[in-house]
């Protein structure tokens, strides 16, 4: 006989079911994609002297095929972004990863400046809508108040994996040359966009994801059907039109993450493109001992971005304004990017590296910003939004090293050190006077 106090299984409510944690396998999948985008980035930095010296080409020329990657890149972003939104990114990944890892091992046999350029251009225009994906996935995986750390490891990925990549990829070269050098990296992204393939699905379709996941992911203003699948009832036919880009440049708060975005890819593009170069012809460092050097501003970077995500993700959950929590950081890093500038008043290696590790951590600290176009975004245009985000911040990888060729032309460094100290100033104010109030645009009429 059951007692007053005794449990009625009828009655009882049944265990709440454990969230997977799927997602954070997703965002190792994206970290290791941006390792591989990057390398395939910076590997031309590691090539460059030796490149340079079998063509005999001076530093406009080397800032020429530098900054042909970003020509396409920058161009291709608002297409690419179109597609992101249009497409799904378990099949859109892989063409893409595959077209520029293609690029990448073809540089390999190429014979001439030309040939080197056409494949640098194929990569900016492969590698375009990259991140409008990762941000896409990301905002679909994690809800918003993970957002920012999510968006802060898969984007360390491009810092940590160059951090340990650029000793591997001079000891590489050293061994099989630049060629080889090019050849290795193109058979690792394609691999790897196999394994994408195979691998991801979007969060309903994920066997290994049960609705206790699901439905945090949802409730936190993450995973949209609607948008993740474009082929739905909702969304059929609602394909590109001119109305949706003017949205993309009529507001000036996208205007402050914009301008922001350039200045922020100014600097980094020095790193991926100039610094080892830098270092050998401009401060007579040893090749193989510039590779492991090269790596610390990295490894410095990859710190900034880190404590930047769960700091700011922190300040979110402690209840302060999103203006403060992911303004923040940006902003502070931004002006610690400045610091690059030291380098022009010493002669020391330890200081040269100790103020382009500093910059390099402001820039990680700052590398959060895609947070603000999941943020910002009018509703269904993340994609849209990204690519044009990514077109202007991706301008500085077309831009920023022709001019640092044209200013170490007459064989000196230091008026290009400044031009680079100078984006840090710009990217500060435009997210102090431009981005205003951070929500979610929705457009009039």
């Amino acid at each position: 006989m059951l007692t007053e106090n005794a449990e009625n299984p009828a009655t009882q409510t049944p265990p709440r079911e454990k969230p997977t944690r799927k997602r954070f396998a997703i965002l190792a999948m994206i970290f290791v994609t941006v390792v591989i985008n990057y390398m395939d980035r910076a590997n031309l930095s590691i090539a460059a002297t030796a490149l340079s010296g079998e063509l005999e080409l001076n530093s406009e020329q080397m800032g020429a095929i530098f900054a042909a990657f970003g020509i396409t890149y920058s161009i291709s972003q608002i297409p690419g972004g179109v597609i992101v939104d249009l497409m799904r990114s378990r099949i859109l990944y892989p063409i893409i990863l595959i077209g520029w890892s293609l690029a990448t091992l073809l540089q390999g046999f190429a014979n001439s400046v030309l040939l080197i350029m056409g494949c640098r251009w194929a990569i900016g225009i492969f590698e375009a809508p990259s991140y409008p994906i990762n941000n896409k996935v990301a905002t679909n995986w994690f809800p918003e108040n993970e957002r920012a750390s999510a968006i802060g490891i898969y984007t360390s990925g491009q810092f940590l994996g160059i951090a340990f990549l650029m000793p591997v990829l001079t000891l590489i070269q050293a061994q099989y040359g630049w060629r080889g050098l090019f050849i290795i990296s193109g058979l690792v992204g394609i691999v790897w966009g196999v394994i994408w393939y195979f691998f991801y699905r979007d969060p309903d379709e994920h066997k290994g994801v049960n609705d206790a996941e699901l439905k945090i992911i949802s409730d936190g203003g993450g995973y949209n059907k609607d948008e993740v699948k474009p082929a739905t009832d909702k969304t059929k036919g609602k394909g590109f039109n001119w109305g949706d880009l003017k949205q993309t440049l009529i507001h000036r708060k996208l205007w402050g993450i914009y301008i922001g975005q350039f200045c922020l890819g100014g600097v980094t593009i020095f790193f991926m493109t100039w610094f080892p170069k830098y270092l050998v012809d401009y401060r007579g460092l040893d090749f193989i001992k510039s590779g492991y050097l090269a790596s610390l501003p990295f490894i410095a970077a990859f710190i900034g971005i880190l404590l930047s995500g769960f700091s700011s993700d922190f300040l979110v959950k402690s209840g302060l304004s999103k203006e403060v929590a992911r303004k923040s950081p940006i902003i502070l890093g931004m002006l610690l990017s400045t610091s690059i500038i030291g380098a022009n008043y010493t002669e020391s290696t330890f200081w040269i590296m100790a103020f382009m590790s500093l910059a390099f951590f402001g820039i990680g600290l700052a590398s959060i910003a895609w947070v603000f176009v999941s943020l910002l975004a009018p509703q269904g245009k993340v994609g849209l939004v990204g690519g044009t985000f990514n077109f202007i911040g991706g301008l500085s990888a077309f831009v920023i090293p022709y001019a640092i060729g044209v200013l170490a032309k007459g064989g000196q460094f230091e008026p290009a050190l400044v031009f680079v100290a100078s984006l840090g100033l710009i990217g500060t104010c435009s997210y102090l006077f431009l981005v205003g109030k951070v929500e979610r645009i929705v457009p009039k009429g």
